[in-house]
């Protein structure tokens, strides 16, 4: 299968490393040459790690990077895929740019999906002339280790389009899970709140971050602490979030902590900036 991500950030190479890993040719699109140089660099990083685990040989390696060829160009990157995945910034308007740009070149058999993790997938297709081949497939960090996948369908997603991307993501040896189109789908839905009650304890002075998180590690059997999980996420894209389940479901529980708007507007986003509720180098 010919598989084209647009997209080159921490997401999208983690798709397209799962991808080419089994198999399908994937072009890699970014209008940034950097960023797809460096998600180049990082999939042969992930996949030297697989190597030093005896999960994969050197030559599946090699064999994997192979398959995956980088562009620039939605319109020419996208003229022979049989799937596009769009892992662009969570932002409705430049997510309606790719998808009208992407129906226009796109084979008309091509199904279109979205690894959005919050926004409309029915609104995304309206932009469309294939609204029926139109799917959420929403991957979590880091792709190549983590199982799930939520295939969200649209008001029109067909039947088989979501069958057609729920057997794919079975082949990628991840576990899909149906989802219908609402605002945050089941995953941000749930979990988004109560990162934001997180940060709300901290601005009130409850406790500590550290304390946060122990009591939600130990206590709770998380794997990783609420406002540990914040700066892995992203700051920035914790309050996108939060602004979608507000602004679209309408009640004031979504609204986002002060405290994540002071932050953000800071610059301090987490891990991609160096610091967040924690300091972390390089």
């Amino acid at each position: 299968m010919n598989v084209s991500i647009i997209g080159a950030g921490t997401m999208g190479n983690g798709i397209a490393h799962v991808f080419a890993q089994h198999g399908h040719s994937v072009k890699l699109i970014d209008l940034d040459q950097e960023r797809l140089d460096a998600a180049l660099a990082t999939i042969d990083k992930n996949l030297g790690r697989q190597v030093k685990k005896e999960m994969l040989t050197a030559a599946e390696q090699e064999e994997t990077l192979a398959r995956i060829t980088l562009g620039m160009s939605i319109s020419d990157g996208v003229v022979e895929a049989d799937l596009v995945v769009e892992a662009a910034t969570e932002n409705p308007e430049i997510k309606a740019q790719i998808f009208s740009s992407m129906d226009e070149d796109a084979p008309e058999e091509a199904i279109l999906a979205t690894n959005t993790s919050s926004i409309s997938i029915t609104q995304i297709a309206a932009v469309t002339s294939r609204p029926d081949q139109v799917v959420g497939m929403h991957f979590f960090n880091p792709v190549p280790v983590m199982k799930l996948v939520e295939i969200v369908r649209g008001l029109e997603t067909s039947d088989e389009t979501f069958a057609a991307v729920r057997d794919l993501a079975e082949s990628l040896g991840k576990t899909p899970v149906e989802v219908n189109d609402y605002p945050g789908f089941v995953s941000n839905r749930v979990l988004m709140p109560m990162i934001n009650e997180a940060i709300t304890c901290v601005m009130e002075g409850v406790a500590e971050p550290d304390a946060i998180d122990t009591v939600m590690r130990l206590g709770m059997a998380h794997p990783m602490g609420p406002l540990t999980l914040a700066d892995f996420i992203g700051l920035d894209v914790c309050l996108a979030i939060m602004e979608v389940l507000h602004r679209e479901l309408g009640d004031s529980k979504y609204r986002p902590s002060p405290l994540l708007r002071k932050m953000v507007a800071a610059g301090r986003l987490g891990r991609k900036s160096g610091r967040g509720f924690y300091e972390y180098e390089g």
